[in-house]
């Protein structure tokens, strides 16, 4: 495939965008660390929301999305889909505690959390696993994506000095404009992305060969246009194509135990991450809340659909593509149908999408090993200008790693995600509960992080042996339960986090609730949240938001106008009960 003068102009200039926007934001981000890890805690909940939107719309998703739909039909997404419920709880019980912390990072709060040595290992130990290793995993699968792309659509350039070409130009202008400078292109990007996506999604539904049928409802088998899974007796052969079929068990695991149990990037419950940091830069509590908020429905409502009808015409235009190969279906529609200077604009957007997932993770990570690790444990006290020149530099030494991984690691890795869902199954009560139960300490988290991985191995090896067959994500009923039980004997089998130490983190986050009563009775001068009532009927309410709107949407898009609208209604009054409780809380006036 030749690119045109037109392509070729729209794709030199949105790089030369990315780059004049690192280079403006540049001085601004050498004032200090605040500045270059979280914008000086002064971003708008627009902003900061539609930064964390942008990152998680990395190179590989709408392509995964495509595949998912290729495969199993709309109803795949539930995959994903069912993180919603987890992301809704971030929004209503910690993205203003985040806030209301005031730490560099996710990570500087175990040791706000929790005292002594143990604290310390921890924030030292999560540093430099988090921030180079599992991070540097993260980029290097979203680069495995581009490599894809770049292969098949611009298969005159070699792609492994395009993706070392693309790395590089993002970790410049990364490590020049820290997350000011992140977030702006951030944003930028996310418009450009969700306009070539739109594009593409209407030019392919038009296309004479979708249309030569009467379009993609009447081509396509009905089971593909089913919003939710097929409940089964027995499990599915996933090598026959068919709805996204799940036994009962497999339903409950992703619907009840998934999204408030298992640790995953960009999803971990209680926050985290470089989610984590984007509600630690907003201006105020109020304006962390509305940003995540933001986040949680452009996310899951507003992103997946343009995805979704192309992962349709994919199949009805590449019918023989083999089940492994459905996700390249996304990139062979771009190919195929985009006229001149859109094709231009799609390779932007793609551009768009992957940048700003490599500028946040890289970002991120070198805050964990700048902040939690090299300025915890050997340079405390040395100057701004000192901590801002290493940030640079670690972010280079990041990109490296990620590449390293990219080329020589990652594609001998199969089953990934799954692997991460179940080694950090059950971690996610600690990560709920260390906010809310007083009795928590690091020993406890330091077990919810080793636990799972032994619970995984036992049943890997029982399922090797023929002894059991225990598969993703049943396997989440054995190793939850067993990372809680361990968590909780190692916690009542230490000692307590120091009184004064608990004392002075109330003070600062005043969290409230009944596991806090020890504490909260000793500071009656404290005054805590409201109670917890309040905050789970707007999380309900923001889960029947999510779901009513996501489906309404995508009823609307098939024809059907009146369930659509229906579900649309019952949206808008999951919004309205919420803006009530906002207003009556006096959440609704932002500064």
């Amino acid at each position: 495939m030749t690119l045109s003068i037109l392509d070729l102009a729209i794709i030199t200039a949105y790089l030369l965008l990315s780059l004049l926007i690192g280079l403006w934001y540049s001085n601004r981000a050498s004032k200090d660390t605040a500045e270059f890890f979280l914008s000086g805690r002064t971003l708008p909940w627009w902003l900061a929301g539609t930064g964390m939107v942008a990152t998680t719309f990395a190179a590989d998703t709408p392509l995964a999305v495509a595949g998912l739909v290729a495969k199993n039909g709309i109803a795949g997404n539930w995959v994903w889909w069912s993180a919603a419920i987890g992301g809704m709880l971030t929004v209503f019980f910690f993205a203003r505690l985040w806030r209301r912390a005031e730490v560099l990072t996710d990570l500087e709060f175990i040791e706000l959390r929790y005292s002594g040595v143990a604290a310390q290992v921890l924030r030292g130990f999560k540093a430099v696993y988090f921030g180079l290793l599992m991070n540097s995993v993260i980029i290097g699968w979203v680069n495995l994506a581009m490599y894809k792309i770049i292969k098949i659509m611009l298969p005159e350039l070699n792609p492994e000095w395009a993706i070392v070409a693309l790395v590089l130009l993002t970790a410049f202008y990364s490590g020049l404009s820290g997350l000011w400078g992140v977030t702006i292109t951030d944003t930028v990007q996310f418009v450009i992305a969700m306009i070539g996506c739109i594009a593409l999604a209407v030019i392919a539904v038009s296309q004479p060969v979708v249309q030569a049928q009467g379009g993609m409802m009447k081509t396509l088998p009905d089971w593909m246009f089913q919003f939710l899974p097929m409940i089964v007796e027995v499990a599915p052969d996933s090598s026959i194509g068919g709805a996204f079929e799940l036994t009962a068990s497999a339903f409950l695991a992703f619907i009840g135990v998934q999204w408030w149990a298992s640790w995953y990037p960009g999803a971990e419950p209680g926050g985290g991450g470089y989610v984590a940091q984007r509600m630690m830069s907003a201006k105020d509590e109020k304006h962390s809340l509305f940003a995540t908020l933001w986040f949680i429905i452009a996310h899951y409502c507003v992103r997946p659909w343009p995805w979704i009808l192309v992962g349709l015409v994919s199949v009805v235009m590449f019918p023989p593509l083999p089940i492994e190969q459905k996700e390249d279906g996304f990139v062979y529609v771009m190919r195929d149908v985009l006229p001149s200077g859109l094709r231009g604009l799609l390779i932007a957007a793609f551009l768009a999408a992957y940048m700003s997932t490599l500028s946040t993770h890289l970002n991120w990570g070198t805050s964990y090993l700048l902040n939690d690790f090299y300025k915890r444990f050997f340079k405390p006290n040395e100057s701004e200008s000192h901590y801002i020149q290493l940030s640079r530099l670690i972010t280079a030494l990041v990109m490296v790693v990620s590449l390293l991984i990219t080329f020589y690691v990652l594609e001998t890795i199969s089953g990934a995600w799954a692997f991460i869902l179940e080694c950090g199954a059950g971690t996610g009560v600690v990560l709920i509960f260390r906010w809310f139960w007083w009795r928590l300490n690091a020993w406890s988290e330091i077990a919810a992080m080793i636990a799972p991985f032994a619970a995984y191995s036992t049943v890997y090896v029982l399922n090797r042996l023929g002894v059991t067959h225990i598969g993703f994500p049943e396997s989440l009923f054995y190793i939850v339960p067993f990372t809680v039980a361990i968590s909780l004997a190692v916690t009542f089998a230490t000692n307590p986090v120091d009184t004064e130490h608990l004392k002075n983190f109330y003070r600062k986050t005043r969290v409230g609730g009944a596991l806090w009563k020890k504490i909260s009775d000793q500071l009656p001068d404290v005054k805590s949240d409201e109670g917890f009532f309040s905050l789970f009927a707007d999380w309900f309410l923001g889960v029947i938001l999510v779901y009513a709107t996501l489906f309404g949407i995508g009823k609307l898009i098939f024809g059907q106008l009146v369930f659509g609208a229906i579900l649309l209604f019952i949206g808008t009054l999951a919004a309205a009960g919420i803006y009530f409780d906002f207003n009556r809380k006096g959440w609704t006036h932002l500064k």
